[in-house]
């Protein structure tokens, strides 16, 4: 029972952390927001952008159209992903609406310089959703909404994030004008390329596939040097017939380097493709040093 109690406990905490990852940041995104892109008339994509133009057009406080808007994609997350995913994004969704009405009236940080602002605004609202996504939050409902037209539509889900977001831009230029547009585009386009370096960490995995002649060595050299294992797919040529032994090998990214280097030292002609690797678990995959 104690066993039982102290998984439970943990289970707990883990949540409870989770939800606080969430909140703070809603908290950076609300500061990116308030102190470096509405100050210089640019936009965020999605629901906060839309939220953001009719703040200027309706006069009505940045926060509650943010919570107002998103209801529907709460809703849908629930349908679509399940109330876990839910209730964190209520969580986030509710601390940036909350975050952005205490931050509204805080010292602009950058002011005029469009290539600081488009870059500034757009890492530090990034690192912020990025954060509330890798804890199981979203801040924003339209990447939800592009999920269930993808399942519909014969279209990937970043093409129909994309296409909304062209709807969302020609809206901030009536407001912001074609230059806060252009600017609110690369914010937002900087913005997602940090919430997926975010989501996935700075080091991330590979998965390297290797067909050579001399696969046993091959594979013995990656354990003694980078101390990784590795497992083998008995594979056929399509043209000659010729069976191979492919070795799969699963790596950090800090290791891509020496992975290279040594597949070249013992066959350079070897035919290798390489594949990112959002995440692993289980198994005796560590980071370990590389030698």
């Amino acid at each position: 029972m104690n066993t039982i109690a102290k998984k439970k406990g943990t289970t707990r905490l883990k949540k409870v952390l989770r939800g606080i990852a969430v909140m703070i940041g809603a908290f950076i995104t609300a500061y990116g927001l308030e102190s470096i892109l509405i100050p210089n008339n640019v936009s965020d994509g999605g629901v906060t952008g839309l939220s953001i133009v009719g703040s200027q057009l309706i006069g009505l406080p940045l926060g509650l159209l943010i919570a107002i808007l998103n209801l529907p994609f709460i809703f849908l997350g629930y349908k679509q992903i399940g109330r876990s995913f839910a209730i964190y994004s209520v969580i986030g969704i509710a601390s940036l609406a909350i975050s952005t009405s205490l931050m509204h009236h805080i010292p602009t940080i950058i002011q005029g310089d469009t290539l600081l602002v488009t870059v500034i605004g757009g890492i530090i609202i990034g690192f912020g959703m990025g954060l509330a996504l890798r804890n199981g939050g979203a801040l924003d409902g339209i990447d939800m909404l592009a999920v269930l037209l993808a399942r519909k539509l014969p279209f990937g889900t970043s093409d129909l994030i994309l296409f909304l977001n062209l709807f969302v831009f020609i809206i901030v230029s009536t407001v912001f004008g074609l230059k806060g547009a252009f600017m609110s585009g690369i914010a937002y386009f900087i913005a997602s390329k940090v919430i997926h370096t975010v989501e996935e960490g700075l080091s991330g995995s590979k998965t390297f596939k290797i067909i050579t002649t001399q696969p046993e060595l091959m594979v013995e050299t990656i354990r003694d040097r980078l101390g990784r294992s590795a497992t083998y797919n008995v594979v056929e040529g399509g043209y000659t017939n010729e069976q191979f032994k492919e070795i799969t090998c699963i790596i950090n990214r800090l290791e891509d380097s020496k992975m290279k280097e040594i597949i070249y030292e013992i066959d350079k002609h070897a035919f290798v493709t390489v594949y990112d690797v959002a995440e692993v678990k289980g198994g005796t995959f560590k980071k370990r040093n590389v030698h």
